[in-house]
């Protein structure tokens, strides 16, 4: 259980790594804190202090849809990008992406949701 243990850590920190790698190549600035959460069949990735100060900007002003309609569709745009880091980190196909962006606080959520193993399913009561 333990060797489970390590090699979920592992892939949580390869991924939050690709995450900000990611961010930071196509945003121009990565997020300052990324924290990711490996279960049985998912995959939670938390961004925090992500926003450039050009959406800083905006959101002082104001535009807070309009940031959050930018964001969501560079998630969009991405998503092919973020799936096939997660597949590569986790060696399962992703079946489903969400995101989710909030403004107080600064975070974004990445849900990615894992194809059932059906070789190791999930035990009762595990996610």
């Amino acid at each position: 259980m333990e060797a489970d243990g390590a090699a979920r850590r592992e892939q949580a920190q390869a991924i939050s790594n690709a995450m900000t790698r990611l961010h930071h190549e196509h945003y121009g600035r990565g997020p300052n804190n990324v924290s990711t959460i490996v279960g049985h069949d998912h995959v939670i990735s938390f961004l925090e202090d992500l926003y450039t100060p050009s959406e800083r900007t905006l959101l002082e002003g104001g535009e807070v849809e309009a940031v959050r309609e930018t964001r969501l569709a560079f998630q969009r745009v991405m998503e092919t990008r973020f799936r096939a880091a997660i597949e590569e980190a986790s060696g399962r196909k992703v079946r489903a992406f969400l995101s989710q962006v909030t403004f107080d606080p600064d975070i974004s959520v990445e849900i990615f949701v894992l194809e059932r193993d059906g070789a190791d399913p999930a035990p009762e009561g595990v996610a």
